[in-house]
């Protein structure tokens, strides 16, 4: 690819976590156990493609709660990736140290914050990140921040595969990024944060 091709290139990123009904366990902690990327073209307008890298635990289990919500199993995302594996995948494989990145809200940036500091492992991230939460909402006039799947209602898109899989959460996300794009609405990467 040319150097004006790439440069419209944006990864979305969503991660699924362990989680409970309640507190964790004693000693446990949430980690990311499934990262969700959809690669988007913005200069073309289109999704160009789609991975999933599952992430083994290494302080926690996956709950039957998380099961319920996510479809993950702990025998699933035991055969994963360790942590630090999977940020240098990233970092390898999909540019995310050189391509911005976006996310629906802050919580996957904070997770991948707080993980990789926990584990002494380098932030595989640049520091272009948009949250598109926040862009759909002002785009919108909305008072308040919608969730994914509200958003997608706004905008008229359907929901495609598997809430709170990160896979499929990550190629709504993306969806909603070109709708925000057409609609003008979609910030530059310089006015990033």
């Amino acid at each position: 690819m040319n150097s004006t091709r790439t440069e419209h290139l944006v990864n979305v990123v969503d991660v699924e976590a362990t989680c409970w009904d309640g507190s964790p366990p004693p000693g446990a902690v949430s980690e990311i156990i499934e990262i969700g990327l959809t690669v988007v073209d913005l200069a073309a307008g289109e999704r160009r493609a789609r991975h999933r890298i599952l992430v083994r635990p290494a302080r926690s289990t996956v709950s039957a709660f998380c099961t319920e919500l996510t479809g993950l199993t702990q025998p699933e995302v035991a055969r994963g990736l360790g942590f630090a594996e999977a940020c240098r995948l990233l970092a390898a494989e999909h540019h995310a140290g050189t391509r911005p990145w976006i996310s629906w809200g802050d919580y996957d940036r904070h997770q991948f914050t707080r993980q990789c500091r926990s584990a002494r492992t380098r932030y595989p991230f640049g520091r272009h990140h948009t949250n598109a939460k926040a862009v759909f909402t002002d785009a919108h006039g909305l008072r308040k921040r919608p969730g994914m799947a509200q958003a997608l209602e706004i905008a008229g898109l359907p929901l495609e595969g598997r809430h709170h899989r990160g896979e499929d959460d990550a190629w709504n996300i993306a969806a909603l990024v070109l709708h925000l794009a057409e609609r003008r609405a979609w910030p530059r990467a310089a006015d990033t944060n």
